[in-house]
Parts: structure tokens; C-alpha cells; sequence
């Protein structure tokens, strides 16, 4: 899963300043603008979500995620989406989000366990920095774990946000690679650790 929302939508057209080019150099792109970013978070989540398309995975975009996860909350708390809230917990081994920034690091917040965090640091070589702060993730796994993986991007939510295309394509190749294994383990979320 991504989110197809950026910090930067509520700037987009209101007034000169904000309008920016894209800037490529030595392997990174960045803003040409002083005010805006480049919106990496999650522009390179919802880019790699389309690249693993073919893996014959569900995929979720959600939005909102930027003004405290309306978008997820709304899938998971309105009656009307009911259906979808327990296939996603039911239908599914665990959730992976792409929307993390750095380069080999990932976060299960409050929605892993020991052992699917162990099998993480095993297929992924990923480590976690600590389990603070919320995602989309944490709405949406109720019965599986779930886990934001590091796509690249640095100094999100400001002018100099970036994005490195090989931390972010060494994120593609591992998850093509992991997530195309026949069988994926089952990792239940039993109590939050």
C-alpha cells in the first residue's frame, strides 16, 4: 500500500512561488523551489506500488494520510465499507506500506510482532529505529501485522525533500524478490507489541 496524498496538495496553484522543476543530479532528485518539496513522500510509494503491480498482490492506495489518516480510517470505520476492513485482515498474510523515509530501515509501530519483525530483518536486511508515530498501517491492521518500509526519500515535508533513485530501486528490487515467493507466512496480530 501508498498513499497518493503529499503535504504539498493545499500549495498546489495558489501562487507563483510554489511552482517548481524537478531536479536530477548525482543520482538524487530534488525541488528547484525554496518553498516546496517534491512530494516523495508518497509519490515514490504510489511510483512503486505501479511497478510491483504484476506480483498478483492487493494493492491499496489510500489518501489523507498527510492530515492523520483520513482515508484509512474512513475505509476501516464506515459500515458501508465493512466488507473491506475484514478482507483486508482476513484475505492476508500482512500489510507492507511503501512510505518510509531513509534507506534500509523499516517500522512496524504498533502493528508487529517479535516474530514477524525477526522475518523482516531476515528477508529484508532492514533494521528498526525505534516503533514511534503512526502510518496508515496502524488503522488498517487489525488481526495481521503490518510494516512501512524505507523508499529513499529524506527531509520529507519541507523545500528540501529528496529522493535517492538507488536506495529507492534497491526497495523495489527487494520487494520484487521477497514478495514474489509462492508462499508468504501468516503473521496474526495477536496484541500489539
Amino acid at each position: 500500500m501508498a498513499h497518493a496524498d503529499t503535504v504539498w496538495d493545499s500549495l498546489t496553484g495558489r501562487d507563483e512561488d510554489t511552482r517548481h522543476e524537478l531536479v536530477f543530479s548525482n543520482g538524487i532528485f530534488r525541488s528547484s523551489s525554496t518553498i516546496c518539496g517534491i512530494g516523495a513522500d508518497d509519490r515514490a510509494g504510489c511510483a512503486m506500488l505501479w511497478l510491483l503491480k504484476d506480483l498478483g498482490h492487493s494493492l491499496l492506495i489510500t489518501d489523507g494520510e498527510e492530515v492523520g489518516g483520513i482515508g484509512s480510517n474512513w475505509l476501516m470505520d464506515d459500515p458501508t465499507n465493512a466488507d473491506i476492513a475484514q478482507e483486508i485482515n482476513r484475505e492476508h498474510q500482512f500489510m507492507v506500506q511503501l512510505d518510509r523515509r531513509h534507506g534500509k530501515d523499516f517500522k512496524c509501530y504498533s502493528v508487529g510482532t517479535d516474530a514477524f519483525r525477526n522475518y523482516l530483518l531476515r528477508v529484508t536486511g532492514y533494521t528498526e529505529p525505534d516503533r514511534f508515530s503512526f502510518t496508515d498501517i496502524v488503522t488498517l491492521c487489525r488481526d495481521i501485522t503490518g510494516v512501512n518500509l524505507s523508499i529513499g526519500y529524506r527531509h520529507e515535508h519541507s523545500s528540501q525533500e529528496s529522493l535517492s533513485v538507488e536506495e529507492w530501486q534497491n526497495t523495489l528490487n527487494l520487494c520484487r524478490r521477497w514478495l514474489s515467493n509462492d508462499y508468504l507466512p501468516r503473521f496474526s496480530l495477536t496484541k500489539p507489541n
